[in-house]
């Protein structure tokens, strides 16, 4: 219900915001803000865009015979009426006095025109160094000619801490000149907007046409990019949310240096380590980020890592939730050599990777390369778990039109209402590994299987594919 209504803060034609701060302590209220709107004002800027959208014909048009002479009359009647201009309005903020202007991707999104406006009223033409839809951060630049810019510099938002003070100052609704003021209600907020998501939660009123506009800390400095609420009604409820400076300070010098970002790339998909997960392999705290797939020549790869193994430290940075893994490896210098600490088989170890950059064609269509000699076909059924599985054969991978030379391990039968089948195990997924030990066969299955129960262990953990695609899943012995 939350995600829902979540929303990217859309555009108002004639809003603009801008977001102030006193230069005081936090610790208490000051008896105005006025300085710091007049010296802060003139960096936040209005952007103004215009896009051509398609509505198609306005009216069905009637059909001639070919070559009649109402034939060509009415085809240019319907094209005339296809396509329509659309404004609208979102805020940025002028980080170089040589027309460096960040936004948000979304307010510039498809956009034919674009032009930013001072607060004195100045507009310019802009064109785009670049931008980035994971972050939602754009980076536009402006030709100020003999007009002087007031740029301001982006602070370090870990350095935030909830309960300090923000001030907003700007156009929401088209109001005109608004000021309100308020406090960090939350950090390191993941709102599902893209995998790097390190949102400030904020309760200073944010509403629509503020899409980009700065979040200003006491100092003057910019913490953050105002992109998202939550509200039901589009207006705010006290619940805004801004991408952080720190992520957004690397987005952006990227941006407008390379015209695209340049991320690290380690070569892992990962998963979150659940309870269940956690107790399986042993570990005392469910934390961490677990490797259910490496790719082939990655720096994962050529590092040692495997899967099952759980990233706990990268760079000197805690892994504390699996969604940390990405973004601290995105924020790394690609070819820097890093520490990565892990836990495999109970006993933690430290490796050391050489990030790579980010290619998303690499991190698709995964394969595994089980090298497991075909056998005699060969089942074994776990009835406290609730599935059967097979050597998997030629003849098998052909029915379930998987590649001939596929080796492993086959689930053949899942039974409803089973531990299995609460988990998602399907029939045709195929058994790559039981914990952090490659499976072999359906015998060295029922072993590893047999083994747990004798342990008194609460169920087994399994990495399994399922269209090229593998992920570990924690499956519970049935009780008695």
């Amino acid at each position: 219900m939350l995600m829902r209504l979540l929303r990217p803060l859309p555009a108002l034609a004639g809003a603009a915001i801008m977001f102030v701060t006193l230069d005081i302590s936090a610790a208490e209220r000051p008896d105005s803000f006025a300085d710091q709107v007049e010296r802060l004002s003139p960096a936040v800027v209005n952007i103004s865009t215009t896009t051509i959208v398609n509505d198609g014909p306005a009216m069905d048009m009637p059909q001639f015979p070919p070559g009649s002479p109402f034939e060509e009359f009415f085809r240019n009647f319907g094209d005339n009426n296809r396509q329509r201009r659309a404004a609208s309005l979102g805020s940025g903020f002028i980080i170089d006095d040589a027309g460096i202007v960040v936004t948000n991707f979304h307010v510039i999104e498809n956009a034919e025109e674009i032009t930013v406006t001072l607060a004195d009223e100045t507009s310019f033409v802009a064109e785009v160094l670049g931008q980035d839809q994971k972050t939602d951060i754009a980076v536009l630049k402006i030709d100020p000619g003999e007009t002087e810019l007031t740029a301001v510099p982006f602070g370090d938002s870990d350095e935030l801490r909830v309960g300090d003070w923000v001030l907003a100052i700007g156009n929401p609704f088209g109001l005109g000149g608004t000021v309100t003021a308020g406090i960090v209600s939350a950090r390191g907020r993941d709102i599902g907007n893209g995998p790097y998501d390190d949102f400030i939660q904020t309760d200073a009123s944010i509403n629509r046409g503020n899409s980009g506009g700065p979040l200003f800390n006491t100092d003057g400095e910019v913490i953050g990019i105002n992109t998202a609420i939550f509200s039901q009604s589009g207006g705010s409820v006290g619940i805004g949310f801004a991408i952080s400076s720190n992520l957004a300070k690397r987005v952006t010098q990227q941006l407008a240096e390379y015209g695209t970002t340049r991320r690290g790339w380690l070569g892992v998909f990962i998963q979150e380590v659940t309870p269940d997960i956690a107790e399986s392999l042993g570990l005392d705290e469910s934390t961490g980020a677990l490797v259910s797939s490496v790719n082939e020549k990655s720096p994962a790869d050529a590092a040692g890592l495997e899967p099952g193994d759980v990233i706990i430290s990268f760079d000197g940075k805690m892994i504390e939730k699996m969604r940390d893994l990405p973004r601290i490896v995105a924020e790394t210098d690609i070819g820097t050599t890093v520490d990565v600490e892990l836990v495999r088989n109970g006993r933690k170890m430290t490796v050391q990777v050489t990030l790579g950059e980010l290619e998303k064609a690499e991190l698709v269509g995964l394969v595994g390369d089980e090298d497991t000699e075909e056998g005699s076909p060969k089942s074994e059924s776990f009835e406290k778990l609730g599935f059967t599985v097979e050597n998997l054969t030629a003849s098998l991978a052909e029915e379930f039109g998987l590649d001939p030379e596929t080796r492993g391990v086959i689930v053949t039968e899942v039974v409803e209402g089973g531990p299995a089948f609460a988990k998602g195990l399907a029939v045709g997924n195929i058994i790559k590994r039981f914990g952090q030990r490659r499976v072999e066969d359906a015998a060295d299955l029922a072993k590893s299987v047999a083994d747990t129960l004798e342990a008194g262990r609460a169920g087994v953990l399994l990495l399994v594919e399922n269209e090229g695609r593998e992920r570990f899943i924690q499956i519970g012995f049935a009780k008695e």
